[in-house]
């Protein structure tokens, strides 16, 4: 079956797509609204008061002092939806392999599947081409559930930088940001990933393709990997974090291990961590993803965060001191709460 919007060969078709965004919180919603606002073909599998106020009252987005509402189709299984051409899936990272059996109905053999999760995704040395190809994370996908149930050679990869949240079932906050970077999960450009990053340009969304979408997502995993955690630990906000000067340190000792890690796996990392800390002093004061959760009650990312990186370096055998005692605390901080980590 070919896609519409992307033919068999990759390349664009004039029908336009159909595309479901799997989990309605803040990303998952952001994305939606925007995309059905554009006029796309877009349905959300969401569960719960989310999905109430979504059949009832639409989907909300507010950004920019604007607040514009748009009706989508929502439902809380995938048989309700059908087959897609495009699947997003914005679920948290710990959500995604319960999930990912029940599917098998929103796909087809032209379905492009794109994970939004933060950290690293499963796929994430299953498209070879570097050292430790083939190891599976099972930080991420313990059992191998998602990995059976999305076949490789349908996978793109994904990276969203942009900060929303939820302050009400149905409701989106946009915060700031909002670029998308696509690319193949194994590298390189194809025709598959023009045509979708075009779709989502078409729409409106700073849609970018990423010849090493690997590389993108590592870099993006330095912010996540140092700030979230200790957002989790300390409670508060990232340029509070990084104005102590204590753990101002503590992240550039941090972000040198990741950099290490990335470079024994074969990714080139042309960043310097002070570099990288003042980018995100720079977006003022902001609350990580992870501390929403966790005072949500919210299962956390840490296994998608850190985990994963933890895994890495193992594979890699090196020493990383200072993300194993973050990543102790942090499981330890959520476990003792009640939060699932």
């Amino acid at each position: 079956m070919s896609m519409p919007g992307l033919n068999e060969a990759g390349g664009a078709e004039p029908a336009a797509p159909r595309i479901c965004v799997v989990g309605a919180g803040a990303i998952g919603g952001w994305l939606a609204a925007r995309l059905a606002l554009a006029g796309e073909a877009v349905s959300v599998l969401a569960r719960g008061a989310t999905l109430q106020a979504l059949q009832q009252r639409g989907l909300e987005l507010r950004s920019q002092g604007e607040r514009q509402v748009v009706p989508v189709r929502a439902a809380d299984t995938p048989e309700a939806l059908g087959p897609q051409d495009i699947v997003l899936l914005t679920v948290k990272a710990p959500a995604l392999p319960a999930l990912a059996p029940r599917l098998a109905p929103l796909l087809h053999p032209g379905t492009r599947v794109l994970s939004a999760a933060n950290g690293l995704p499963w796929w994430y040395f299953l498209a070879g081409g570097r050292s430790c190809a083939g190891l599976r994370l099972r930080s991420v996908d313990a059992e191998g559930r998602t990995e059976a149930a999305v076949p490789q050679s349908q996978v793109l990869g994904l990276s969203v930088f942009a900060a929303c949240h939820c302050p009400a079932p149905g409701v989106v906050q946009h915060d700031s940001g909002g670029r998308l970077l696509l690319g193949e999960p194994a590298g390189g450009d194809s025709p598959r990933v023009q045509a979708l990053a075009q779709r989502l340009k078409g729409a409106g969304l700073d849609a970018q393709v990423s010849e090493d979408i690997r590389r993108d997502i590592w870099l993006k995993l330095l912010g996540n990997a140092c700030f979230n955690p200790v957002s989790l630990l300390t409670g508060a906000h990232t340029d509070d974090m990084i104005d102590t000067p204590e753990l101002h340190d503590l992240f550039v000792r941090m972000m040198d291990e990741l950099l290490g890690i990335g470079g024994r796996i074969g990714l080139a990392l042309d960043i310097e961590p002070a570099r990288r800390i003042a980018q995100a002093r720079a977006l003022g004061h902001i609350k990580t993803s992870m501390l929403q959760d966790f005072e949500a009650g919210r299962p956390v990312e840490i296994g998608a965060i850190l985990g994963a990186v933890l895994e890495c370096a193992a594979a890699v055998a090196m020493p990383v001191p200072a993300l194993t005692t973050i990543h102790g605390l942090a499981r330890l901080r959520a476990q003792s709460s009640g939060v699932a980590a």
